[in-house]
């Protein structure tokens, strides 16, 4: 893997500038940044294992993984504060991006526990998370059960009056086989499809979870297939209420999803740097690669798709920060246009770069294998889509009922 540059706080533009963020949102991205051009590149690369684990404790070290849990926890704010998480993504992105896997999984492998969890289970749970020393993960989707999470087939079933026995297979779980915990949801059946299931919280080492397959992908990260057989878990592990597993997974995802966008805009960040430098650099006809008109409308396209990723992503943050109990179809928006905007970004930057892009310890080929599966992890774009149009319809029905309830009641006053 090709070593990072120092990026410093240039990498962001002028985004820090905008009235989305704080005097803190800025002191932490000047911090955050600085450390990734000092440490990141000195970190272990080889083993996928050991090289996420190795930036789990730096970040927790660092003091960064703060930002992943709430202030009484030993976290940075007393809720969550999106904006925080979005940019230690994008930063963490544009310089590493296992890093920012790292940084991720800490937070939406613990998100459940800060919405919903109880007392006990977060003064157990979040300081080790927020100190590097406990590794979380997020266990949802299923072989038949990743963007249709009713279709879950896992199970929670009584086992005497205290716990519960999990049985079944979750499936493209990150951080599997290195986790601590993991946030489990079942099928616990209170009601049909997405109303009948309940969140857990899993310690690794609990008899009956077994570690059936890892999975490797192209852009190396740990992953894995959960088995639960007899996997007998106490019931005051349950996160929310019974039943209320799909309202803690959606409640988690609204403020995550967004950092998805986050962790996007971080690469394509890097990969108009990398075009950038290189079109300035490459000799070719008596000139630059830059000073090609088509080399300029590559770079003209990069930057407003950029910029337009990066409204997005504040937007839905500033948004859910602001305290809006919902932000399903701002988070989506930004996830969409983020994740397909840096596919776009990126494969230009290896035309740009010819031979030299598809070359294995090239950065912008690196940027290529990681921005493939944020396009479909945490949903993917096909169901954002669909998320943002049926919020759409909703509205305007909404909107066109109350339109019809004042005109009913100025008929019956006139």
């Amino acid at each position: 893997m090709s070593g990072s540059p120092r990026l410093g706080l240039d990498i962001l533009g002028d985004t820090l500038d905008w009235p989305f963020f704080e005097d803190r949102h800025r002191a932490f991205a000047t911090e955050l940044s600085g450390w990734a051009d000092s440490y990141l590149a000195d970190l272990p690369h080889d083993d996928v294992d050991e090289a996420c684990r190795a930036r789990v404790a730096a970040l927790g070290a660092a003091g960064f993984l703060k930002a992943a849990v709430p202030a009484a926890y030993g976290g940075l704010s007393d809720k969550l504060d999106v904006r925080t998480l979005c940019l230690a993504r994008e930063i963490l992105a544009a310089h590493d991006g296992l890093a920012d896997f790292a940084f991720a999984m800490q937070g939406l492998g613990t998100g459940s526990i800060s919405i919903a969890g109880s007392e006990a289970m977060k003064q157990r749970i979040l300081p080790d998370v927020a100190a590097g020393k406990r590794i979380a993960a997020f266990a949802l989707s299923e072989k038949e059960a990743g963007s249709d999470v009713a279709a879950m087939a896992t199970t929670a079933t009584a086992d005497g009056n205290s716990h519960v026995r999990i049985d079944g297979e979750k499936s493209w779980i990150s951080n599997g086989g290195i986790a601590d915990h993991y946030i489990v949801f079942a099928r616990t059946g209170e009601a049909p499809g997405a109303r009948g299931l309940s969140a857990f919280l899993v310690e690794a080492d609990t008899p009956g979870l077994t570690i059936a397959e890892r999975i490797e992908v192209i852009a190396p990260h740990p992953l894995a297939t959960l088995r639960f057989e007899g996997c007998r878990v106490p019931l005051e592990n349950r996160i929310g209420g019974p039943g209320e597993g799909f309202k803690v997974a959606m409640a988690t995802l609204d403020i995550f999803r967004s950092t998805v966008g986050a962790a996007a805009l971080g690469f394509a960040r890097r990969a108009l740097h990398e075009t950038i430098s290189h079109a300035n650099g490459r000799k070719l006809f008596g000139g630059t690669l830059g000073d090609l008109q088509l080399s300029q409308a590559a770079i003209a396209d990069s930057a407003a798709e950029v910029d337009a990723a990066a409204l997005l992503v504040y937007r839905a943050a500033w948004t859910k920060d602001r305290g809006a109990p919902r932000v399903t179809r701002e988070a989506a928006l930004a996830k969409l246009v983020a994740t397909e905007n840096a596919q776009s970004v990126i494969d230009r930057a290896v035309q740009i770069h010819g031979g030299l892009g598809v070359t294995k310890g090239v950065k912008v080929e690196e940027l290529y294998r990681e921005i493939r599966a944020l396009r479909i992890y945490e949903g993917a774009s096909e169901v954002q889509k669909v998320v943002i149009a049926r919020d759409l319809l909703k509205l305007h029905a909404e909107k066109a009922g109350e339109r019809n309830d004042s005109n009913r009641i100025r008929e019956i006053r006139t």
